[in-house]
């Protein structure tokens, strides 16, 4: 196994290790909707359950058919994660780490959505009586994944070279 592989599977794997223990953690010591204070006006732990995705949307009862579609959804980031890192040259190591982390928190909440039709979140921040959406650390990991990505294409990705350009044209 390449060593880029590795790369990609152990950060993801820690990332699914840490978002299920932590999930799993916290609803044994909150309550469904408690609300346990961490840092005064600033930081809560909560147990809320989401069936939609991201900010709550789809987040209804009673519709199963958007956990499939979520399901799905899922699966096929999963898919294009993968086929992305397997087009990768080597040495791409900025984006195989995104990616990681984006795999990671993708595979922590499809084991949710299988297990339970929903989504454990817990990490509640606000400032005053505005507060972000609860997300947990496979959310986390999504974010940061996914902006290590942008900052990765946008500023540390080389356009190819002109030589390079000519031995590709060279293998037709």
């Amino acid at each position: 196994m390449k060593k880029a592989h590795w790369l990609l599977l152990l950060p993801a794997a820690t990332i699914v290790i840490l978002d299920q223990v932590s999930k799993i953690w916290v609803t044994r010591i909150i309550a469904s909707h408690e609300t346990v204070p961490l840092i005064s006006g600033v930081l809560n732990l909560v147990q809320v359950r989401n069936r939609g995705m991201a900010f709550g949307m789809l987040n209804r009862t009673g519709t199963d058919w958007q956990s499939y579609v979520l399901i799905a959804a899922t699966l096929g980031a999963i898919a294009i994660i993968v086929f992305w890192f397997a087009r990768l040259e080597e040495g791409a190591h900025g984006a195989v780490i995104g990616l990681s982390l984006v795999l990671g928190g993708a595979i922590g909440n499809l084991i949710d959505r299988i297990r339970l039709r929903e989504v454990i979140d817990f990490l509640d921040f606000h400032i005053g009586h505005y507060h972000w959406p609860a997300f947990n650390l496979a959310d986390s990991a999504i974010t940061v994944g996914t902006l290590w990505l942008a900052v990765h294409l946008l500023f540390f990705s080389q356009a190819p070279t002109k030589k390079k350009k000519q031995n590709e044209g060279n293998r037709v």
